[in-house]
């Protein structure tokens, strides 16, 4: 069992449950699963593609899926069936180990970070955000990145509000934005 997920157990769940007046062990918020997405340009050629698979290969831990065009867009010159991205969906350990280290070493190698804007809640327990480039993870040597691409990284929770999945997310370490009131 990893730290995080531990920790989860014997420190958040009572922790959560005095706060947020739960009775049931059941009604307390936890982690379902994270999602990492990488959308890259139609134009890219095959060797980029596989690259930039790799890398969020080596960051998550798991295969990337490619995914491609549903349908085709003339503006864009897309196809359908044209490769647009690449994504991973991480759950339980490999999830809490990724959470660990986009915490502890990715999150805080960013230029001038001062914490995870509040405004990704979606109002439905899920927390979504960006990241600018791939090589803030120690996984992944900067020199041998062919292409800097950004990826979107979605927590999924079974919290019912944005207040319990923000209370839940502070308590599992993630680094938020202090607002300007």
């Amino acid at each position: 069992m990893t730290g995080l997920k531990e920790k989860y157990k014997t420190e958040i769940v009572p922790a959560l449950m005095k706060s947020l007046a739960l009775k049931n062990v059941m009604e307390v918020p936890r982690l379902q699963k994270v999602t990492i997405n990488m959308g890259f340009n139609s134009s890219v050629d095959k060797d980029t593609i596989k690259a930039v698979s790799d890398d969020l290969a080596s960051i998550s831990g798991q295969r990337a899926v490619i995914t491609k065009a549903r349908k085709s867009i003339s503006n864009f010159k897309l196809r359908k069936g044209m490769p647009v991205g690449a994504k991973v969906t991480l759950r339980g350990d490999r999830m809490y180990d990724f959470l660990v280290r986009l915490i502890h070493a990715g999150l805080p190698r960013i230029r001038d970070f001062r914490g995870l804007p509040v405004k990704g809640f979606d109002g439905r327990g899920s927390y979504t955000f960006g990241l600018q480039e791939q090589t803030i993870f120690p996984e992944i040597d900067p020199d041998s990145v062919k292409k800097v691409q950004g990826m979107n990284v979605t927590i999924v929770t079974s919290a019912t509000t944005d207040n319990r999945a923000r209370e839940l997310l502070t308590l599992l370490g993630v680094p938020f934005a202090k607002s300007h009131k």
